[in-house]
């Protein structure tokens, strides 16, 4: 019996080494799509990902195309949309177009939930039908690419599933996962013991878990924008204190006024403000309307982030 074809790009990426040991495990054939480097038997080298890209060859009897790869926030590169727009909107179109002539029947993209915005203060959780608000040059593109597979999903047989996660944290996450952890194991007091805040996060494994259980997920609409994040949705301040309980090093957080913390961070960065202040709290009725459940709790994705064994 020949298994179905999942080609996934991104796949030496964070989450794309997550997501391919449990595609295999799932009895599912993985063709990673390759930027450079040594192909192993059911690779390919695709090369940079771009409006150009030749995906042809890489498409025969590929079942599900998982879309992992972007270029995603570098400092000083605010200014740079059109690289954004080159890997992440039009090299996403330049792939799904290829992917629904190749035959392909489903399509699932790793978007962000900077499309629907930075934040939830004065409102509810985010929605997946909420109008984009994206920020930033990558939530731009993002949400770009995202109007275009719609367009595409109703002219087209293919199906497509659009998955917005909050931040992921996972072992070798990058970004403010790391910095905090980072903070946290140099004992460096974090002024964050008032914030109050409601933020959605999601581990790696869960994330990965319900991409996965996308590829088999037979009732999926032929468009569908998806939420995810843990079974819980907390303060970054009782977020920093899980970090620090999972490694065994209590996170030391000073009472800074919040008006203090605001206009500091104000004079560094608004999505810095955004991110330690603001809440973010999303909506993911859809994701478990398929019948996936987050298979970690938060405190066992952080234990496994942080090298404390955890069965998955």
């Amino acid at each position: 019996m020949n298994r179905p074809v999942v080609l996934v790009t991104g796949a030496t990426g964070f989450i794309g080494r997550n997501l391919v040991p449990l595609l295999h495990s799932g009895g599912y054939r993985v063709r990673r799509a390759l930027r450079d480097g040594r192909a192993g038997e059911d690779d390919v080298v695709i090369g940079s990902i771009g409006p150009t890209t030749d995906w042809d060859a890489t498409l025969g009897g590929v079942d599900t195309v998982i879309h992992l790869a972007a270029r995603v926030h570098h400092p000083n590169e605010e200014h740079a949309s059109g690289l954004y727009d080159a890997v992440n909107t039009q090299g996403t179109i330049q792939l799904a177009l290829a992917a629904a002539r190749a035959g392909v029947s489903r399509f699932v993209f790793l978007s962000t939930i900077l499309v629907n915005g930075s934040s939830t203060d004065g409102r509810g959780p985010f929605k997946p039908d909420d109008a984009a608000m994206p920020r930033g040059v990558y939530g731009q593109s993002k949400a770009a690419a995202e109007a275009a597979l719609q367009r595409l999903a109703a002219q087209s047989r293919m199906r497509i599933a659009v998955v917005r996660p909050p931040l992921v944290y996972g072992r070798e996450a990058l970004g403010n996962f790391r910095h905090l952890v980072g903070a946290i194991r140099r004992r460096i007091p974090l002024p964050l013991a008032l914030v109050d805040n409601r933020r959605a996060f999601v581990s790696v494994q869960n994330l990965v878990s319900f991409v996965a259980h996308l590829v088999g997920f037979d009732a999926a609409p032929p468009y569908q924008i998806y939420l995810v994040a843990d079974d819980e949705q907390i303060s970054t301040a009782a977020f920093v204190r899980r970090i620090g309980k999972a490694m065994d090093k209590p996170a030391i957080l000073l009472p800074v006024p919040l008006s203090v913390l605001a206009l500091v961070l104000r004079t560094i960065g608004p999505e810095l403000r955004h991110s330690l202040l603001g809440s973010m709290e999303v909506d993911t009725s859809a994701a478990l309307s398929t019948g996936w459940r987050p298979p970690l709790s938060m405190t066992e994705g952080l234990r496994l982030a942080l090298g404390t064994s955890v069965s998955f």
